[in-house]
C-alpha cells in the first residue's frame, strides 16, 4: 500500500508538470514531515550523493558533443555513410542507422542523435521515394541507439544511484548496441526490397567513397579513443570522458579549424545548463532515496518478491513489463530515479547482476524514447518535419517490436551484456 501511495503523490507530481528534481524533493519531503516530523537529514543525503568525482564525466561527455555538433565535425558522418552503402536497396535506412550508431558513440542523447542526422536523412530517404512513415521510422528509431551505445547519459545516471562502475556499463552496452543496430539495418533492407518505388543512387566510386572517409574519420576515431582506453585500462571512465573532451577540441581547433572563442563560449555555456539540470535531478533523486529506505519501501518490496517466490527471471520480466508501461508516461531520467532505489535491494537479493539489470533498462528506455503518448523522439521527429504525429508513430512501430525481441534475447542470453565487461576485467 505504501509503495502505491508513493508513487501515486509521485506521478501526480510529475504530470502536474513540475521539474523531476522538485517533484522527487517535495515527495521525499513530505515523506520525512510525516515519519520525522523535520527534513533535515536531507542535506547529508543530497552531499552524499554529489560528493562524487565519478559525477565530473556528465559535464566532459555533453561538453565533447557540443563541440564535436558545433564544429559541424558531426555532418561527414550521414554524408560518409551514405557513400558508402546509399547504393545498395534499403541503403540509405541502413546508412542512417549507421550514422546514427556513430553519432549515438560520441552524443550521449537520443534526442540529439534523432535531430542531428534526422535534418539530413529525412529529405534524402523522401528524395529517393521512401514512403515518409519509413523514413520517418528509422529516425527515430536510431535515435534511441544514444542511450545504449556508450557514452550515455542515462547510463551515467544508474551507475550513480546504483553504485556500479560506469565503465562496466559503457563496455556492456557496446554488443547489444550493435546488435540492436545490425538487427535495425537487416529490417532496413528487408523493408526496402518489399516496398515498389523506392530507387538507390548510383555507386559514388571509390574516389569519393575514400574522400568521405577521410572527411569523417575524425568523427569515427572519437569512440574508439574513449572506449577504447577504457577497455584496455588506459584510463578510466571519468579520465575517459576528459581525453574524449580533449579529442573534441583538438580536432575542432587543429583540423576543421572552424572553432574560435565564441563557440567555446557557447559550447561551455549549453553544457553548464544541461549538466545543472542532470546534477539537481541527481540532489532530487538522493532525497527519494533517503525517504523511502527511511520508510523501508526497499525492504517491503523485497519481502513481497519473495512472498510471491518470483525467481530472478520472473522478477525481471514484471519489472520490464512495469517499466515499459511507466516509458509510455514518464521521461528516461524520472524512471532511473524512481525505480532504482525501490528495486535495487530485491535486485541484490535475487542475484542478478546489476549492469545486466542496468542494459536491459537502457533497452526499455530506449522504447519509451517511441512509444506514445510521450516519446521524446517521436515529438523530435515532429518538430523537424510537417509530418503528423500517427505516420511517425505507425513509422517506428515495427522497431518497437524489434527491440521488444532484442530485450527477450538479452534476457535469454546474459552473456551478450556482461561478456565484454568481464573480458576487460571489471567481473574479476
Amino acid at each position: 500500500m505504501t509503495l502505491f501511495l508513493v508513487f501515486a503523490v509521485l506521478l501526480l507530481l510529475l504530470l502536474s508538470g513540475i521539474p523531476i528534481f522538485a517533484a522527487l524533493g517535495l515527495t521525499a519531503g513530505g515523506i520525512l514531515l510525516l515519519v520525522e516530523g523535520d527534513i533535515d537529514g536531507l542535506g547529508d543525503a543530497v552531499y552524499m550523493h554529489m560528493n562524487k568525482p565519478v559525477l565530473s564525466t556528465i559535464p566532459l561527455f555533453v561538453f565533447m558533443a557540443q563541440v564535436m555538433i558545433k564544429a559541424r565535425v558531426i555532418d561527414d558522418l550521414y554524408d560518409f555513410a551514405h557513400t558508402v552503402i546509399g547504393h545498395v536497396k534499403g541503403g540509405l535506412g541502413v546508412a542512417t542507422v549507421l550514422a546514427c550508431t556513430i553519432f549515438a558513440a560520441i552524443s550521449g542523447s537520443s534526442v540529439a542523435t534523432a535531430l542531428s542526422i534526422g535534418s539530413s536523412a529525412i529529405p534524402q530517404m523522401k528524395r529517393f521515394g521512401y514512403p515518409e512513415r519509413d523514413a520517418l521510422g528509422v529516425v527515430a528509431a536510431g535515435g534511441t541507439l544514444g542511450i545504449l551505445i556508450p557514452p550515455s547519459g542515462p547510463m551515467i545516471l544508474y551507475a550513480v544511484v546504483s553504485d556500479a562502475s560506469i565503465g562496466a556499463l559503457f563496455l556492456a552496452g557496446v554488443v547489444p548496441g550493435l546488435l540492436l543496430a545490425l538487427v535495425f539495418s537487416i529490417f532496413c533492407v528487408l523493408q526496402a526490397r518489399a516496398r515498389r518505388g523506392i530507387a538507390s543512387p548510383e555507386w559514388a566510386g571509390w574516389p569519393r567513397a575514400v574522400a568521405a572517409f577521410r572527411r569523417s574519420v575524425w568523427a569515427l576515431l572519437a569512440p574508439p579513443v574513449v572506449m577504447g582506453g577504457i577497455y584496455f585500462g588506459v584510463f578510466t571512465a571519468t579520465e575517459a570522458a576528459a581525453a574524449g573532451s580533449l579529442y573534441a577540441l583538438l580536432v575542432a581547433v587543429l583540423v576543421y579549424r572552424n572553432f574560435g572563442l565564441r563557440e567555446l563560449w557557447d559550447c561551455a555555456y549549453s553544457t553548464m545548463r544541461t549538466s545543472m539540470m542532470v546534477f539537481m535531478i541527481i540532489a532530487g533523486a538522493a532525497m527519494f532515496g533517503h525517504a523511502i529506505t527511511l520508510i523501508r519501501l526497499p525492504v517491503g518490496v523485497t519481502e513481497t518478491v519473495a512472498g510471491f517466490g518470483l525467481g530472478p527471471i520472473g522478477f525481471i520480466l514484471v519489472v520490464m513489463g512495469l517499466i515499459f508501461v511507466l516509458g509510455m508516461f514518464l521521461e528516461s531520467i524520472a524512471i532511473i530515479l524512481i525505480t532504482t532505489p525501490i528495486l535495487l535491494p530485491t535486485i541484490t537479493s535475487l542475484g542478478i547482476d546489476p549492469i545486466w539489470y542496468g542494459i536491459l533498462l537502457m533497452v526499455n528506455l530506449e522504447l519509451a524514447m517511441i512509444t506514445p503518448p510521450v516519446g521524446m523522439n517521436l515529438f523530435v521527429i515532429k518538430g523537424i518535419t510537417d509530418a503528423t504525429l500517427g505516420t511517425i508513430v505507425r513509422g517506428a512501430a515495427p522497431f518497437v517490436l524489434l527491440m521488444l525481441g532484442g530485450m527477450a534475447v538479452l534476457i535469454a542470453v546474459p552473456e551478450l551484456t556482461t561478456w565484454l565487461p568481464n573480458a576487460a576485467g571489471f567481473g574479476r
